[in-house]
């Protein structure tokens, strides 16, 4: 029987209980699959940086090689800076991992409250592709005559041939296999440089796809029809800082952060990808069994469906969908009564 290794990095917060209810559900999935998950734990948390200075062992990366996944609750905590955190970990991992594509799915499930007035569930559906290991996240930059009255500060965006090119190809394989436009999102009339060459890349690989609609619009412009018309998205392709900032948009009109997913993927299979929820520790509700495990479980659907596994990632799916529509084992966040446990055993008893 086949078995995939993965790595559990719990985090801060809720992230471990949230954790928890997805490998229930991935379990519940592997045993109709006939194949199986086993899992390792690791304790890399603000908690362990507390303890050590580090967010994780110097061989931690090396480490985390020998898995075929990764599965990241949450990383953030009260006392730890968060640019700490975030470096130490998540960023070391997409980074050295290779894991230049960010997967995040916007779609209104039904059963799931949208702030968005008179929308229903087909005019919310697109799949987001943010590139995942350079641009504005890359790190690149100097910090001058620190804490003097020159002080100055420079945070360079890098914007690669092959970075950019590799993860807008990748969303266009996309669009063509799922009969779907391909839209950009940039801001090429101020960012003259970096973004003025993420377009003239875009338009390159588009010619190669003459089969598959495109669309192409500023930041600004995408942010207000992602409120006003988000039928028009489909798949969309942007760079990184815009696309942390657009799929949080995205996720409150279909739903919340409680649902949202998101998948880190190394598409070559060279190293191992991570499936995370995006929604953060949210250290006040912390062990209280209040948490929404619904975005966890999302991800763990996502992870379904890069091991090869799409059906079983559509039942898992299939089964958030029904959880909302019944309205009767919900969390808090959702208007119920039960707890971060109780909801994830009716995720997987439906997933059958």
């Amino acid at each position: 029987m086949k078995t995939y290794r993965i790595a559990v990095i719990g985090g801060d917060g809720i992230g471990p209980e949230v954790l928890a209810e997805g490998i229930k559900v991935l379990d519940k999935a592997a045993a109709l699959g006939g194949f199986a998950f086993e899992y390792t734990y690791f304790p890399w948390s603000c908690r362990y940086y507390l303890e050590t200075g580090r967010m994780m062992p110097e061989d931690g990366i090396e480490t985390l090689s020998k898995f075929d996944a990764i599965y990241l609750g949450a990383v953030g905590y009260p006392g730890v800076p968060d640019h700490v955190s975030l470096w130490g970990l998540l960023l070391e991992i997409r980074h050295a991992f290779d894991q230049y594509v960010n997967l995040r799915p916007v779609k209104l499930l039904k059963g799931a409250d949208s702030p968005l007035k008179d929308v229903k569930p087909e005019d919310i559906d697109m799949i987001v592709i943010r590139e995942n290991s350079e641009g504005e996240y890359a790190g690149a930059g100097e910090w001058l005559f620190k804490d003097t009255p020159q002080e100055l500060a420079l945070q360079t965006g890098v914007f690669s041939r092959k970075g950019c090119e590799r993860v807008i190809r990748y969303a266009f394989e996309l669009g063509r296999k799922e009969h779907k436009s391909v839209t950009s999102i940039s801001k090429g009339n101020a960012l003259n440089y970096s973004m003025v060459f993420w377009d003239k890349i875009f338009n390159e690989v588009a010619a190669e796809y003459p089969d598959v609609p495109t669309q192409h619009f500023l930041v600004d412009a995408a942010s207000m029809f992602f409120v006003k018309d988000p039928k028009r998205f489909q798949v969309v392709v942007t760079s990184n800082l815009f696309g942390d900032i657009l799929t949080d948009l995205g996720a409150a009109i279909s739903g919340g952060l409680g649902l949202a997913a998101g998948a880190n993927l190394n598409p070559e299979g060279t190293y191992p990808s991570m499936f995370e929820p995006v929604h953060g520790s949210a250290p006040d509700i912390a062990g209280q069994g209040l948490a929404d495990p619904l975005a966890a479980i999302w991800s763990a659907s996502q992870m379904l469906d890069h091991f090869g596994y799409p059906e079983l990632g559509k039942k898992v799916l299939d089964a958030i969908e029904t959880v909302l529509t019944e309205a009767t084992v919900l969390t808090p966040d959702l208007g119920g009564t039960a707890t971060t446990s109780q909801l994830g055993d009716r995720v997987a008893e439906l997933v059958k």
